[in-house]
């Protein structure tokens, strides 16, 4: 008798009871690799989605000092974000390549939960490794995992009024414990998604925006590269939700 292998289970589709997202990230294009699709999605069904980048990205480009690069980069983010109906774009300033996990960036990340009030807050992946369910996979930058664990442990800060008073005293932003759901994008081990044709289109021009970037990024077309990363990664989750191409999340339910 041949052993019969686990298959990953179905993704599930992810939770539509809710008006109010807020999206935090460590880098302008990291929403643009696969969550813009679900994104430019859920605006056009006439849901509010915030993004809160930690840095400005401005160490990412060799040919380009930062204090040029970071505005260049906060511009085309801005123009990206545009393109799938987010309007609203904040940055943190923090270092970009050196962000470290700790209170000042919890603290942060809770004062922008206070002041948007999301019921969705979207992060990107928190862990080690990209990819690589049973060990190994490419080892995930040091912004990436201190944001996204900043972001899962500040959702829960937001609504302790005795963690970070100061946001109280100094900003009058009063707790708010109604962030129901984390979803983190770029996991290895997801368990929902969101169809991908209704924003695929958008999502590649959202991408496209992030010239710069992607011209030293790759040698291939810039279109070529962008369109086959974004169908490519939406297809390998056809076989878990129905056949159909996604974008997926892992979600933790508060």
């Amino acid at each position: 008798m041949t052993e019969q292998l686990d298959q990953p289970a179905p993704l599930e589709p992810m939770p539509a009871d809710w008006q109010r997202a807020l999206a935090v990230v460590a880098h302008p294009d990291d929403l643009e690799y696969g969550g813009a699709g679900a994104i430019a999605h859920w605006t056009d069904g006439g849901r509010e989605v915030v993004y809160l980048l930690a840095t400005r990205g401005e160490a990412g480009i060799d040919t380009i000092p930062p204090e040029e690069c970071a505005p260049l980069r906060e511009a085309e983010q801005r123009a990206s974000a545009a393109v799938v109906g987010v309007s609203t774009v904040e940055f943190l300033d923090y270092r970009d390549g050196v962000v470290e996990y700790g209170l000042d960036l919890r603290r942060d990340i809770a004062a922008a939960i206070r002041r948007h009030r999301p019921e969705l807050l979207i992060t990107l992946n928190h862990r080690d490794t990209w990819g690589g369910q049973g060990g190994g996979g490419n080892w995930n930058t040091p912004d990436h995992k201190a944001v996204g664990r900043a972001a899962l442990d500040a959702a829960a800060d937001a609504g302790n009024r005795w963690i970070f008073p100061e946001l109280i005293s100094e900003q009058g932003l009063e707790p708010w414990n109604g962030v129901r759901w984390v979803a983190v994008a770029g996991s290895s081990t997801p368990t929902h998604a969101v169809d991908a044709a209704p924003g695929l289109e958008r999502s590649i021009k959202s991408l496209m925006e992030h010239k710069a970037y992607i011209e030293v990024l790759t040698d291939q077309d810039p279109e070529e590269y962008v369109r086959g990363f974004l169908t490519g990664y939406a297809q390998q989750a056809a076989p878990r939700f129905g056949g159909r191409p996604a974008v997926t999340f892992e979600v933790f339910t508060r």
